[in-house]
């Protein structure tokens, strides 16, 4: 689990150009950046020292299988789905912490690999808050207003971030930062 060394971050991409690009560009800043080249791969890659995956959901073994791979194995790490794939209401109930579609822009990536790497410190509902928040910016972005309002399941996750809000113990000026450096990520389409 990141603290407060350099995380260490898996690229998993079944274009190997695809993943060698986005961890030459993350070795920029971060020490330990492995590579995967499909699903089977990094789920040999898996071990605890990985903090933050970077999932691309289009594969032959398909990253949303990895992803339930992942967190049946109990690995306590942050998962970006990092994706072509438009995401619709099936995202909902999916265990990632963040939602980027391609093509991301440098800036994105890495202030969503730091705000991940910094997530992994935070208390359970603050971590939930945030998944929460990362599906409905993504979903907001994908979606009409009028498709968004006949979704039961993107009204119950509005509902629920305003319930952990209202739980949370964290000061209104940390908060407020929080919420602003995360929602500025641009999680929609290019």
């Amino acid at each position: 689990m990141y603290h407060d060394q350099s995380p260490t971050l898996l690229v998993v991409d079944d274009e190997r150009e695809v993943a060698d690009a986005y961890a030459l560009r993350l070795r920029r800043r971060y020490d330990d950046v492995r590579t995967a080249y499909g699903g089977e791969e990094c789920l040999q890659e898996m071990d605890d020292t990985v903090d933050v995956v970077l999932l691309d959901r289009r594969m032959p073994f398909s990253g949303d299988k990895v992803l339930t791979e992942i967190r049946d194995r109990g690995h306590d790490c942050q998962v970006i789905m990092v994706t072509a794939v438009n995401p619709g209401f099936d995202i909902v109930d999916m265990p990632f912490d963040d939602y980027l579609c391609k093509p991301i822009e440098k800036d994105d990536l890495f202030a969503a690999v730091e705000q991940q790497a910094t997530a992994a410190s935070y208390d359970d509902p603050l971590s939930e808050f945030f998944s929460l928040t990362a599906k409905l910016s993504v979903l907001e972005a994908e979606h009409t207003p009028e498709q968004l309002e006949e979704s039961s399941e993107y009204v119950r996750m509005q509902r629920r971030v305003a319930k952990l809000r209202e739980g949370l113990e964290v000061p209104r000026d940390d908060f407020d930062r929080m919420v602003e450096t995360f929602t500025a990520i641009n999680r929609g389409e290019g």
